[in-house]
């Protein structure tokens, strides 16, 4: 019986592809990813100042988030950053009697939540002010 030879493959060659067009995306959905992306990068001082006027229960927190201008961010997500920033020590919690239903979880700054966020806000000035110049002639 001859013997069979392997066979050979074919070679491949690479062809280089363009990435993905941004432009493909609506203005609008690119508006949102851009703000997404932009809110996680800031949440945990976002809610730290949040808390620095007063105490406040989840949905509360997310409601002044809202008020406050970040309308596109996620009670999830909120949720996940108060449970992390409480963890780490920066958030204390209480139990409230509510008059609309259920006891409310309450959270309120630690004194190293209170340092956290002076720390992190004069860091985020210093960024504002970075990327400001990078952006004004735009």
């Amino acid at each position: 019986m001859p013997k069979k030879e392997p066979k050979q493959r074919p070679k491949k060659t690479m062809v280089a592809q363009a990435p993905p067009q941004v432009a493909s995306v609506p203005a609008d959905q690119q508006v949102d990813l851009d703000n997404t992306q932009l809110i996680r990068g800031v949440l945990d001082l976002a809610v730290l100042a949040v808390l620095t006027g007063s105490d406040g229960y989840g949905y509360d927190i997310v409601r002044r988030l809202r008020e406050a201008g970040l309308e596109d961010v996620g009670d999830a997500s909120v949720y996940g950053t108060l449970r992390r920033l409480f963890k780490a020590g920066a958030l204390t919690t209480y139990v409230q009697p509510s008059d609309e239903g259920p006891h409310r979880k309450y959270y309120g700054l630690t004194p190293l939540g209170r340092e956290t966020y002076e720390v992190t806000s004069k860091s985020w000035m210093r960024f504002r002010d970075t990327i400001d110049g990078l952006v004004g002639g735009v």
